[in-house]
């Protein structure tokens, strides 16, 4: 074998290597948009159970009221005079509408390059931080 069949089959070899690497980081950014798919459900959920609960216990007579005759009269003054309620209930609907549209986009379109490369540049920190990294043991730790 001379120096021309060496390189030949080192740059084969490392070309075997590079696409593992790859596949690899590609599965690694799969699973860290699972974990977070998963932590902003159970956000949500949290905020529900919270946020949420508390708010609509606030709202129970008002409820009462659009149940029994509803009209958009009722609506009205039950904003105007329960803010911190509806806030509280905003909240809930906008961060599981948020959630949903951000899942669907991910769902039917894709991610784009520069989300993509913000998670690549993500699972190279968490390799790099290694086992004391909270998502390491979801994302980075290979399963058999």
């Amino acid at each position: 074998m001379d120096d021309e069949d060496i390189n030949i089959v080192s740059d084969s070899l490392t070309d075997k290597n590079l696409e593992q690497i790859d596949q690899l980081l590609e599965r690694q950014v799969q699973r860290l948009i699972e974990v977070q798919t998963y932590l902003r459900w159970m956000f949500d959920v949290f905020l529900w159970l919270t946020v949420g609960t508390a708010s609509i216990w606030a709202l129970r007579s008002d409820i009462g009221l659009w149940i029994a005759t509803f009209t958009w009269a009722a609506v009205r003054i039950t904003l105007a005079y329960n803010r911190l309620p509806m806030l509280g209930l905003g909240i809930c609907v906008a961060m599981t509408l948020a959630t949903l549209v951000w899942q669907s986009s991910i769902i039917l379109w894709g991610i784009n390059q520069r989300e993509k490369r913000s998670l690549i540049d993500q699972v190279k920190r968490i390799k790099e931080k290694g086992k004391s990294h909270p998502l390491w043991r979801w994302v980075c730790e290979e399963r058999l």
